[in-house]
């Protein structure tokens, strides 16, 4: 993205920096070889015939398509091996359990000795500590990826793959799924929040608290169109897990697995069509609920803090 919110070029983790770095080394050796060889071709096109002999064309071509290459690629070998050695990880890291679904992300926080905390669509890892995610999927294929943190990690239904990371520097990044997983594969994104270590030790106990607001006209009706069958909201008696966790989500920065705005309007057109603002969400549609209704509940969602 040119706000340089998904570019592996704009990079905020370890991994993703010596994977920058290591990109640029490559395209300049790319350029060097490139010259080289332009330029002996040049000097191959203006030569008269003759001038190289059978003993001084063998001598380049072992000295040109071979030793040179040799060196060049064990000096990369020599260069890149360190770079290829994992994060090491201890039993006090911060371990975050991420599953791709259709198309959402399930997330769940394991610090050591507290209890596991549930959200979605939205990552927070602290700057300056090593986080492991334990990846999987739900139903079909994913990819997660984080461009300026780490590189790609398949999720596969049944296995449990695992990323090391280590954010470097604060922001708000973005986060996409790179794997062709259906009719939604390209709206299904996520917000990435990297936050000092005190600020994020203070929202992970926030998060631990209920829904802000559990009462009024707007939990009412939540609650009578069974919106709590499948989504689960702390502080009510929604209690579902099929569909994303609400309890905190009027806080979050963006609504449909990082593709929308949070705002009233997006609020109430994913309560209403959803399947139009997301093809092949399992989430159903609601045409003949009256506006005012999907408005109320809609309040209520953005207050949810």
């Amino acid at each position: 993205m040119a706000s340089g919110r998904q570019s592996a070029f704009s990079t905020f983790g370890i991994e993703a920096a010596t994977l920058a770095g290591l990109t640029w080394v490559m395209v300049a050796g790319a350029i060097v070889i490139f010259v080289g060889v332009a330029i002996l071709m040049t000097v191959a096109l203006r030569s008269r015939g003759g001038t190289l002999s059978h003993r001084g064309g063998m001598r380049l071509i072992l000295w040109v398509g071979g030793v040179v290459p040799t060196i060049v690629l064990f000096a990369l070998l020599v260069a890149t091996l360190p770079q290829m050695r994992p994060i090491r990880t201890a039993p006090a890291d911060l371990r975050i359990a991420v599953q791709g679904e259709q198309f959402w992300w399930r997330v769940a926080y394991r610090p050591p000795g507290q209890p596991e905390l549930i959200t979605a669509n939205e990552i927070r890892v602290p700057v300056g500590r090593n986080v492991v995610f334990a990846l999987r999927a739900g139903d079909v294929l994913h990819s997660f990826w984080i461009p300026g943190l780490a590189g790609k990690m398949d999720m596969v239904p049944g296995r449990t793959n695992t990323l090391v990371v280590h954010a470097t520097r604060a922001g708000r990044f973005r986060g996409q799924c790179a794997e062709f997983c259906g009719l939604s594969h390209a709206l299904m994104a996520f917000d990435v929040i990297a936050m000092p270590p005190g600020d994020f030790d203070a929202w992970l106990a926030r998060q631990r608290r209920a829904a802000t607001t559990t009462t009024g006209e707007g939990a009412r009706l939540f609650a009578d169109y069974g919106c709590g069958g499948c989504h689960r909201i702390a502080g009510t008696a929604a209690a579902g897990a099929i569909g994303p966790d609400l309890t905190h989500i009027g806080a979050r920065p963006s609504l449909g697995a990082g593709t929308q705005p949070m705002t009233r309007a997006h609020l109430v057109r994913f309560i209403t069509q959803a399947p139009d603002v997301k093809p092949g969400a399992r989430m159903p549609a609601y045409p003949h609920m009256p506006a005012r209704d999907a408005t109320r509940i809609a309040a209520w969602l953005e207050g949810l803090r």
